[in-house]
């Protein structure tokens, strides 16, 4: 039985190698050789690497790759993407080309406001607490000044600070409810760094208030954290065409658009499809999110949240016919940044800024959005047409074929059956079988 390490982050980490091959594989040198293979020669760039996180043994990689053709308030992009899931790449590209000549994507930028919050107890009087603080308020800013000065002088800051009563939802429980422009940062260490000054002073500033009685003067402060959750950092993406350019021919034009406009209505409607709805807008967003260096567990939590806003989990895209115009749109909540963490770190990570023409973080929250959109706009118009299934299984035949051990002419012989056959996994494994017994 193996037994518990002590120090283990401080063992080099051939070290740390050694010992989680030989303590949890079956075959250690077949283990320590695949750890060893994902090094990067480069010692500078592995390095860096290593002090991303820690206890770093090896390099996870995932393919970085390139949709083309987003024409986004008629600029064109070539978007990075990286992300492990075959036809994500495909149908994102696949979207941009339909409506590259249909006047492309238009974004808008419908706020940028983020939140943090001090959570606090207090078993006072709450008119006492306001009075108290109303009184403190300018002074919580003022002794954080040294951290927001150069946020301040770039044109960003702390916008508002507000007491909020939340014992309706817990007992004795209240917070102060703070929003902040961070500009191009995504902000989390401003936004901490910020609430953590603010409990300070709002602690001890309470020791001298005259109104307090010795017990609430005893503000408990439990936590001090920003909120992923940001529905005021927020951006708008959308298409729309006449009915009859969506096809080729006219009475298909109008159905496929109706077909739309039920499948959305549906995922507003039945949160177990809405689930899944979300999460193929999700394959486009955290694509964009992972290759620029952003943090996409945040966004997954603030957009979800954000999908529940009124009460039931529903559909993130809308779509409607209006005077003879099919319009296709989403509204997601983005908190981006496009200077510090691995922004300026990463060598991919800063080649996709570049490839992205070095775009803002209110730029590059609307290319996130169009690429979660065009996903959408893709997998449904699959749904209601060819179904899910044609489209991506010829894109995840290569996957069946590398786990069959197919050699490359059986992989070009079976990549030429499967453009005139359904390729499923059973008929893909059916097709190898024979091609080999041949």
């Amino acid at each position: 039985m193996t037994k518990p390490i002590q120090g283990f982050s401080k063992l080099t980490k051939e070290e740390k190698i050694d010992w989680i091959v030989s303590n949890y594989t079956q075959d250690s040198k077949s283990a320590r050789l695949i750890l060893t293979r994902y090094w990067n020669t480069d010692t500078d760039l592995q390095k860096l690497h290593d002090e991303f996180i820690e206890n770093t043994i090896t390099n996870y990689y995932l393919p970085f790759g390139i949709a083309p053709n987003f024409l986004i308030n008629d600029k064109l992009y070539a978007i990075p993407m990286a992300i492990e899931e075959s036809s994500v790449v495909a149908a994102a590209s696949k979207a941009a080309k339909f409506w590259l000549d249909r006047g492309g994507f238009k974004t808008t930028i419908l706020g940028t406001e983020k939140i943090g919050q001090v959570h606090f107890m207090f078993t006072g009087d709450f008119s006492k607490l306001k009075n108290f603080f109303k009184s403190v308020t300018s002074k919580l800013a003022s002794e954080a000044s040294d951290i927001t000065k150069n946020m301040v002088k770039r044109g960003g800051g702390i916008s508002k600070i507000e007491l909020r009563d939340k014992t309706t939802v817990l007992d004795n429980y209240y917070q102060l409810h703070c929003t902040f422009e961070t500009l191009d940062a995504m902000g989390a260490n401003f936004i901490n760094s910020c609430l953590e000054q603010f409990a300070k002073t709002f602690k001890t500033e309470a020791q001298h208030f005259s109104e307090f009685n010795d017990a609430e003067k005893n503000i408990e402060i439990v936590m001090s954290i920003l909120s992923n959750y940001v529905p005021n950092c927020l951006v708008r993406a959308e298409v729309s065409c006449p009915i009859e350019e969506l096809t080729d021919d006219t009475e298909n034009a109008i159905n496929f658009a109706k077909k739309m406009i039920q499948a959305v209505a549906i995922a507003k409607a039945e949160p177990h499809r809405a689930v899944t709805h979300n999460k193929g807008i999700m394959n486009g967003v955290d694509a964009v999110i992972l290759a620029t260096g952003n943090d996409f567990r945040a966004v997954e939590a603030g957009v979800h949240a954000y999908a529940a806003k009124d009460g039931k989990y529903s559909s993130l895209t809308h779509a409607s016919i209006d005077q003879g115009i099919f319009k296709f749109w989403i509204e997601l909540p983005l908190a981006l940044g496009t200077v510090g963490g691995l922004t300026s770190l990463h060598p991919l990570v800063k080649l996709a800024m570049e490839i992205l023409q070095k775009p803002s973080a209110q730029e590059l929250m609307q290319i996130v959005a169009v690429a979660g959109l065009a996903q959408n706009f893709a997998a449904v118009r699959s749904l209601v047409t060819t179904g899910i299934q044609e489209g991506h299984m010829k894109m995840h035949l290569m996957n069946i074929l590398n786990q069959l051990g197919a050699t490359d002419q059986e992989k070009d012989t079976l990549t030429n059956h499967f453009k005139k056959n359904a390729a499923t996994h059973n008929a893909v494994v059916e097709a190898f079988k024979n091609l080999r017994n041949q």
